[in-house]
């Protein structure tokens, strides 16, 4: 290849480079009409070891109102899903779950998983869980 012709390679791979180094981070500017914004997905179990049935419809509508709604009055999606993990003894383990998305509009990820953490560990306390799966990610939003 010619010293041109790696000019031009190494130049069109910056762009693609540059992605890698900040970890998937927010495009430097949102398009039109859109902001800034972390996504949260938090991913909460509903069986409860020992209870036949898991947590509950009501119970699930109790705890949206109780803990999640007071902590983003803004708005947020609660989904109903259905999740698979490995135990460590390496058992399938199925369950029914609640999918709850956040979007922050303006707010880092370490203020969204500030803001979500209490939520979380409410949810562990009431249902006896061992754990709630979230995801963060930096992203643009418009309304």
């Amino acid at each position: 290849m010619t010293r041109r012709g790696l000019r031009s390679l190494l130049l069109a791979a910056l762009p693609l480079l540059a992605g890698c180094a900040t970890g998937g981070a927010a495009p430097a500017a949102c398009p039109a009409g859109a902001g800034a914004a972390t996504i949260a997905e938090a991913y909460f179990g509903r069986s409860v070891h020992g209870r036949p049935g898991g947590v509950t419809e009501a119970e699930w509508v109790a705890f949206l109102e109780e803990v999640v709604t007071p902590a983003f009055p803004d708005g947020l999606t609660a989904l109903d899903g259905y999740g698979q993990w490995r135990n460590p003894r390496g058992e399938i383990l199925r369950e029914a779950s609640k999918v709850l998305l956040v979007v922050l509009p303006g707010q880092d990820i370490a203020t969204a998983r500030a803001r979500l953490l209490p939520v979380e560990q409410a949810w562990k306390a009431r249902f006896r869980q061992q754990s709630v799966l979230t995801v963060y990610r930096p992203g643009c939003a418009s309304f």
